[in-house]
Order: structure tokens, then sequence, then C-alpha cells
């Protein structure tokens, strides 16, 4: 039997692929000046977050993603040996 398409580990890649998108489409959410950081105001310091924040969560999904394409290719040889 295959196993399921939708796991918590792909959950988990979903989120991780999703989360960013949500956050820079919700423009209400940043729209603002203040709190600023080192001057630079926070509309423009959140965006620039998110380019490092979006790396992390794609690099976490990748690494989720080639271990579960590794799990789910041995269960299929262990399952047909």
């Amino acid at each position: 039997m295959p196993p399921p398409v939708v796991t918590p580990v792909r959950v988990v890649i979903a989120v991780c692929l999703i989360a960013p998108f949500v956050a820079m489409l919700w423009v209400g959410s940043y729209a603002k000046v203040d709190p600023t950081f080192i001057g630079i105001p926070f509309f423009y310091w959140y965006q620039m977050l998110w380019v490092f924040i979006s790396t992390l969560l794609t690099m976490v999904a990748y690494k989720l993603w080639n271990r579960d394409q590794r799990a789910r290719k041995s269960q299929k040889e262990g399952a047909s040996a």
C-alpha cells in the first residue's frame, strides 16, 4: 500500500512555503512607519527581514522534502523486496 499523500511533514512543508506569501500579502499588518530600526521605517525593514526568513523557511522545506522522498523511496524498495 502506498504511503498517504498528505502527511504531517508535508503539511509543515506547505506552511513553510506559504507563510512568506501570507506575510507579504497582508500589507495592513506592516504598513506603518514605527518602530524604526537604525532609522529605517518598519515598512521597509519588515519586508527585508522576510527575505531572510523566507530563505530559512525554503531551506527547511527543501530538507524536509528530501528526507520525505528518501523515506518514501526506501519504503517502496522495502515493500517490493
